[in-house]
Parts: C-alpha cells; sequence; structure tokens
C-alpha cells in the first residue's frame, strides 16, 4: 500500500511538472504563461488596474474568484497592495490578455495563513486584465494667503474650501467618507486614498483613527476642504508608525469630506 501511494505520488509530481513546462519563469521565481493574447494598454507601476480572477490550490480547489462575485478587483499596480506575485504577474499584460501564474509563497502570503490559505502555499492565478487606468496625479492643497486656525489641542487647520451653506456637518457618531492626502514636514507623501482611489470611511469620534483627524474631520461639512495640521501627540506619538512616520512627526494632510452618514 505504501509503495502503491508513493508511486501515485510520483505520478502526480510528475505530471505537475509536465503540465509546468509550458510555463516561462521570472527571476523571482514567478511562472506564467498567456493563455489569451489582448490589443489593449500594458499594464505598468503606478497605473490603476482592473483585474478578473480565479484562485485556487495546486490540486484545483478554488479558494477566492472575482467572477463569482460579478465584479473585478480594482489596484495601483507596484504599490504593494497585493501580494508579490500579483504586481509581477501583471505587469507583464496588456489589456485584454488571460494568463495563468504559478505563485511561490515567497511571492505570496509566504509562512503565513491568510484565510482559508495555509502557510507556505504555492498559489494558481488565472487572470483577466480588464483595463488600465493612468496613474492619479495628486496635487497639495493651494493654501497659500488663507488662515490657520489653532485649536485648544493644538490641531491646526487650514479651510481651503467651504462647504455650502446647506451642507451637513460632520459629528461624533456619523460615519463619514473622505478623501485624504498625508505628508511629513519635509514634502513626503506617506499615504494617500486619492492615488489609490478608494475614499476612506470610518466612524468619526470613535478612536478609529488618530486624535487629529477625530477633531479636525469634526469641524468640516460635506463638501468642503481642509489642510489639517497635526501635532505628534494628536498624531502617531513619540513612537511615530514603523516603515511610515518617523518618531514625534507633524503630520500634514490635506482631506475633503465627500460624504456624511
Amino acid at each position: 500500500m505504501k509503495k502503491m501511494l508513493l508511486l501515485a505520488g510520483l505520478l502526480f509530481l510528475n505530471l505537475l511538472i509536465m503540465a509546468q513546462d509550458d510555463f516561462k519563469t521570472t527571476p523571482s521565481g514567478l511562472k506564467y504563461k498567456i493563455l489569451e493574447h489582448g490589443k489593449g494598454k500594458q499594464a505598468t507601476a503606478g497605473s490603476i488596474v482592473s483585474v478578473h480572477y480565479t484562485g485556487k490550490f495546486l490540486n484545483d480547489t478554488v479558494f477566492d474568484s472575482s467572477y463569482k462575485r460579478g465584479k473585478p478587483i480594482e489596484f495601483t499596480l507596484g504599490q504593494g497592495q497585493v501580494i508579490k506575485g500579483w504586481d509581477e504577474g501583471i505587469a507583464l499584460l496588456h489589456v485584454g490578455d488571460k494568463a495563468e501564474f504559478l505563485i511561490p509563497p515567497e511571492l505570496g502570503y509566504g509562512n503565513r495563513q491568510v484565510g482559508p490559505i495555509p502557510a507556505n502555499s504555492t498559489l494558481k492565478f488565472e487572470v483577466e486584465l480588464m483595463a488600465v487606468k493612468d496613474p492619479i496625479v495628486v496635487k497639495e492643497y493651494d493654501v497659500k494667503g488663507k488662515d490657520t486656525i489653532t485649536t485648544a489641542s493644538g490641531l491646526k487647520y487650514i479651510i481651503v474650501k467651504k462647504p455650502k451653506k446647506d451642507a451637513v456637518a460632520a459629528k461624533p457618531g456619523h460615519k463619514v467618507q473622505v478623501h485624504y492626502s498625508g505628508y511629513l514636514t519635509d514634502g513626503k507623501m506617506f499615504d494617500s486614498s486619492v492615488k489609490r482611489n478608494q475614499p476612506f470611511e470610518f466612524p468619526l469620534g470613535a478612536g478609529r483613527v488618530i486624535k487629529g483627524w477625530d477633531e479636525g474631520v469634526a469641524l468640516m461639512k460635506e463638501g468642503e476642504k481642509c489642510r489639517f495640521i497635526i501635532p505628534y501627540q494628536l498624531a502617531y506619538g513619540e513612537r511615530g508608525y514603523p516603515g511610515a512616520i518617523p518618531p514625534k512627526a507633524t503630520l500634514i494632510f490635506d482631506v475633503e469630506l465627500l460624504k456624511v452618514f
């Protein structure tokens, strides 16, 4: 019985290797093959791409599918918003291309278990590149000649665009939707929902965001644009945020309040 199981395992491994013979392999270890060629624009780093996909384990069990949800996913290519194998693989495609990726663990989820995906899994993705949009250029708010207001806590804010007279005010307890871009005092952008083309929603006053945001957004109305200058005590404190925010960093946010729920 053990010998039969061993032979069956070797047969499966040989079939898997044979099936991978028509794959191309990149220096990183990503395997890919183009199943159907499109004639559209090529995806490049910084582009916003729309992708339909089916994710499978090597035994062809499906663990995720955008097709089943009826909606492709959209993300900015090359920004680390998806696993490394996707950032690399999608950049090889043109709009209309259909491809298959074999993504080793180091280009996938590594030694972490994520949902139904076990640690150290090699993953198979069938993907279709639906659309490529040009990168979004984020422009800093023009605050020249505008008054800077300082609150009792030390938060500074500048009204860049005033709301309509009958605009809904944001108050603690409301859910709000905003677009924002965050900068360090040297002008370096560290985050932007505008660049991702993904507005951010959160419950105001619930401590889900930094204190300067809870205070600042509560001063706004729908349609209003403000710049917040947030001292570290109202931001990420003395430690900062690893990889993005230095210790004791004053932060600058350009914020647009899109909607109050």
